[in-house]
């Protein structure tokens, strides 16, 4: 007999996994469980018994190349971006805490209207995610923190469904924060969360009617596409270019790696899919 939605949920919520999770995990917090950025390790446990669910379950995510993600110090997590709502996020940051090469807490950059929807912005803070400002950028690398940035931004995460898996451009603010601190980047690809939410038009009156970048015609479902993950090589750059082409070259290198990476996985769920 199929179990009911209830003790799906109860086996979600009760999960002991999660709390080996989290009690393994570097944690710089405080006595109350809370860091400089308003990450909350009570609510990072709840967090995590639903996105385990949302990875294990729901999207099933293959994930590949953990391993070249760095087990401690300062990084920068660069994935395109997709799916309106910020489940490709959830997703990568999920595979980080549960890396078993060693598990990270990443802090991912998020835009800046978000924290200022009711009830979200605190929920983000509590998880991990931070106004994508350069300064809070540069202070969590100082700390060693693991960061993901969409350098995307709303090109990425609104973009229409006959437009999927096409890069769109990506600022150069990561390259920047990168050079100065010396820190590598991982190139990411995410496969299927572009399938999941589907946009057919950016309604741009009502957008700047209600004051946000985007006002995607969607869908109302969320679709349970197969995700794959794909975690590149770090790549390193020195701090010794100054001008903007010089710059905009090396942005264009990891453009190119994550364009490369989602040529791997897409050409694999082909592959799957045709030998079903």
């Amino acid at each position: 007999m199929a179990e009911s939605k209830t003790g799906v949920f109860k086996k979600i919520f009760n999960d002991k996994s999660i709390e080996e999770y989290i009690n393994v995990f570097p944690n710089r917090v405080g006595s109350f469980g809370f860091d400089a950025w308003g990450f909350n390790i009570r609510n990072m446990k709840s967090n995590m018994r639903l996105t385990k669910f949302l990875y294990e379950s729901f999207f099933k995510v293959e994930t590949f190349g953990l391993e070249n993600v760095p087990t401690n110090g300062r990084c920068l997590i660069i994935p395109n971006h997709s799916g309106q709502l910020p489940f490709d996020g959830m997703l990568v940051g999920y595979s980080l805490l549960t890396n078993p090469n060693g598990a990270r807490a990443p802090k991912a950059m998020v835009e800046r209207f978000l924290p200022s929807v009711p009830f979200i912005g605190n929920w983000l803070s509590s998880v991990g995610a931070v106004i994508g400002d350069p300064i809070n950028c540069e202070r969590m690398l100082d700390n060693e923190e693991a960061i993901i940035v969409f350098p995307e931004g709303t090109r990425g995460s609104n973009k229409l469904y006959k437009h999927r898996y096409q890069l769109q451009r990506f600022g150069a603010g990561f390259m920047h924060l990168a050079m100065k601190h010396n820190a590598p980047i991982i190139p990411v690809a995410i496969i299927g969360m572009e399938e999941s939410i589907r946009s057919y038009a950016d309604i741009k009156p009502l957008a700047k009617l209600f004051g946000i970048p985007v006002m995607p015609l969607v869908i109302p479902f969320i679709f349970p596409s197969k995700v794959y993950i794909y975690f590149g090589k770090p790549i390193h750059f020195e701090n010794d270019v100054y001008k903007e082409h010089e710059i905009k070259e090396r942005v264009e290198k990891v453009k190119s790696a994550i364009s490369k990476l989602l040529k791997q996985g897409l050409e694999k769920r082909a592959s799957e899919t045709s030998n079903k």
